[in-house]
């Protein structure tokens, strides 16, 4: 026979486990739209970082694509910048699969001339103090991509110093900015050999 204060605390328990379940849900649907409307407004912050001069509604004008990218199938949203209804620049949302603690959401800006107009990270687990200067708050490294394509610098030289090529890395920490150097090429690479639309 079961014992009552055993049957008391599997009740409690059970109260206690329903109460929690429901807050958590009430939390998360009632800050969801708070939280798209803060990652909407980091998203329009970096698209500005990378463009200027579109008189379209940007965001609005967006498509998705899947597409192979970085060895993964992945779906990456694209954001035309258009002036006179003419595009002149793509800004790619995509996600680069091999940063040192996993994946690094990018925003890529490339020109209709194939150039670079620069790398924003959107999110990231790197390492804090090392990884993280990969983010502009941190430090102004990533601004190095605005202006380069893949003739400049040479396709040999599309990699940090260490493994001998153009671009630093940080002190301590080399597989970030090399996962950023390889996202950045290889973005510039399939929108060379691809159709964008």
């Amino acid at each position: 026979m079961i014992q009552r204060p055993i049957i008391n605390a599997g009740i409690l328990l059970v109260v206690f486990t329903s109460v929690s379940i429901f807050f958590v849900s009430f939390t998360q649907d009632q800050t969801k739209d708070q939280i798209r409307y803060n990652e909407e407004q980091l998203l329009i912050k970096r698209l500005g970082e990378l463009v200027d001069g579109y008189d379209n509604k940007i965001l609005d004008d967006k498509f998705s694509k899947n597409i192979n990218i970085h060895g993964v199938d992945q779906e990456v949203n694209i954001y035309p910048a258009k002036s006179n209804n003419k595009t002149f620049a793509y800004l790619v949302e995509h996600t680069y699969p091999n940063g040192y603690n996993g994946n690094i959401r990018l925003l890529t800006g490339v020109g209709t001339d194939n150039t670079l107009l620069g790398v924003r990270v959107i999110t990231h687990k790197e390492t804090p103090g090392l990884g993280d200067k990969i983010d502009t708050r941190k430090s102004s490294w990533i601004e190095q991509f605005a202006g380069l394509s893949l003739s400049n610098p040479l396709p040999s030289q599309w990699k940090v110093k260490s493994d001998g090529g153009a671009f630093d890395s940080f002190t301590g920490a080399t597989i970030t900015p090399r996962a950023i150097v390889t996202a950045s090429y290889q973005v510039l690479e399939y929108f060379s050999q691809h159709e964008i639309e």
